[in-house]
């Protein structure tokens, strides 16, 4: 089983991420106070955020014999990868859990972690709920992960207008496809709806942004929504929308032994003690001979600095001389999605029995995608929902056991009063999670990608970005971190 945190009660995952929220206002209210008092220290490089693509970093830059200093704010590390403590000793992923097919660097990271994967349960049939009818579908037919809405005719055409878009769309960089400007000046939700007639098709389109930003369709640019299909794959396999949303032979294929958590748990135990938690870096100072970072109890002189976090994190911090305007209005422009994952744990997982997968859709109601979130030997059920978009926002200031009852009110109606029931339930906030601002990454609205795309990765003198925002293939996912924190560590092997 895997390591638990402090936070071990049922329901604290918004009571803990608020207690973080105004315990770091404290510290941020007096940086240069701890400034003051911090003892010095030097590295080559200083890497900001101990999530996968930071310690990835660390990682190829201590094999190439430099002296790194990895600073995080939280007091484990993993980012967005995190186990979330059940209250019985054991958790269950409160973050990023799947793994598929061509995202191999995260899969070459796992196999030299050591950490095995399992296939997801993925035998019987989905459950899809829509206009209050609960209805089940089979999942290996023509239509893979696709319900069979009245609509789904319309949504076929759509998707195939949409999938030769996405071939136009040069992976990395989007902004250089032809039709960059006119994609980008619209969302996918205007596009969705020029494209299609009946409510079904709509539906399932905004279903599609929800399950797999986070995001309403109305956020986000149609060119950014084109090339995150287009990423999902690899430099010989062209991505595209069914990899993203299916289970067989898409992006939540698998799920690790053990949890997710486990692949940043071992790599940081690698790298040692180069890796300081309750770290939060206020401060990055730029001079003509190397940067000095500031973080709460320690300052650090560098030649170069990795900063390996979100866009929109990052902005949080301090640059001095300010960074180009172009990199600064970027992570202006760069959004969170708004997610938590509510998990149910029950003494078996009934749903199998009553020949469920544990999937479905649905379009009401507190969670609107779940998963069998159960062990490899089915020891005990574990239900997961997503609670996306719009659904948590309406829950912003809820208590833990509001949070609960709405999630438990969705579980019953999609699987039956079996659901009601569970002997634990927990949750993980990360819209109000401090050191995240939500996940399951960062989004770019209509044109941000044409006018400040390339600021994504570009170095601004001394300082270099990583994050799997940053990434070509599998942007916003593990492998999208694990290769962001590859790239980067190359770059800044050529520059010191």
């Amino acid at each position: 089983m895997t390591r638990v945190s402090r936070r071990r009660l049922l329901g604290t995952g918004a009571i803990a991420a608020a207690g973080a929220a105004a315990a770091g206002a404290s510290a941020a209210a007096a940086p240069a106070a701890a400034a003051r008092t911090s003892p010095a220290a030097t590295a080559d490089v200083v890497v900001v955020g101990a999530g996968l693509s930071g310690l990835t970093a660390a990682r190829d830059l201590v094999a190439a014999g430099r002296s790194v200093l990895v600073l995080e704010a939280r007091d484990r590390p993993g980012g967005r990868v995190y186990g979330l403590p059940l209250g019985d000793g054991t958790t269950s992923e409160g973050g990023a859990e799947f793994i598929g097919p061509t995202q191999d660097r995260i899969a070459a990271l796992t196999r030299d972690m050591g950490v095995e994967t399992f296939k997801t349960y993925n035998t019987g049939k989905n459950v899809y709920f829509r206009n209050g009818t609960r209805s089940l579908y089979e999942t290996d037919g023509i239509l893979g992960a696709v319900p069979p809405d009245w609509g789904v005719i319309d949504l076929q055409i759509a998707l195939l207008r949409l999938g030769e878009m996405i071939k136009q769309v040069p992976v990395g960089e989007p902004w250089k496809a032809a039709k960059a400007e006119e994609w980008d000046a619209q969302t996918f939700y205007t596009w969705s709806r020029s494209n299609s007639l009946s409510s079904g098709a709509r539906f399932l389109m905004d279903a599609f942004a929800s399950s797999t930003l986070s995001m309403r369709s109305q956020e986000v640019s149609l060119l950014y929504l084109l090339h995150y299909a287009a990423a999902a794959g690899n430099e010989t396999t062209p991505g595209t929308i069914d990899r993203l949303i299916n289970t067989k032979g898409g992006a939540q294929e698998s799920r690790f032994v053990g949890g997710s958590e486990q692949v940043p748990i071992r790599l940081a135990a690698r790298l040692g003690d180069i890796v300081r938690y309750n770290s939060p870096v206020r401060s990055i100072v730029t001079g003509a001979d190397g940067v000095t970072v500031t973080a709460d109890g320690i300052t650090v002189s560098a030649k170069r600095v990795v900063v390996a976090m979100s866009p929109a994190i990052a902005g949080r911090i301090d640059y001095s001389p300010a960074l180009p305007a172009s990199r600064a209005q970027l992570m202006q422009r760069y959004p969170m999605g708004s997610i938590a994952k509510f998990v149910g744990v029950y003494d078996t997982p009934f749903w199998r029995a009553d020949g469920l997968t544990g999937q479905a859709v649905a379009d009401s109601g507190a969670i609107d995608a779940t998963f069998d979130n159960s062990p490899p030997d089915g020891s005990r059920g574990i239900l997961m929902g997503f609670m996306n978009q719009a659904n948590i926002r309406r829950l912003d200031g809820a208590s833990a056991d509001e949070i609960r009852s709405a999630g438990l009110a969705s579980f019953t109606k999609l699987f039956g009063d079996k659901a009601a029931a569970p002997r634990i339930t927990a949750f993980q906030r990360w819209d109000n999670e401090m050191w995240s601002g939500g996940g399951p990454t960062g989004i770019a609205p209509p044109g941000a990608l044409t006018a400040f795309g390339p600021a994504l990765r570009a170095p601004c003198g001394r300082i270099h970005w990583a994050g799997t925002e940053t990434s070509d293939y599998w942007t916003g996912y593990m492998d999208g971190a694990v290769r962001s924190g590859e790239r980067v560590a190359a770059e800044v092997r050529a520059a010191l």
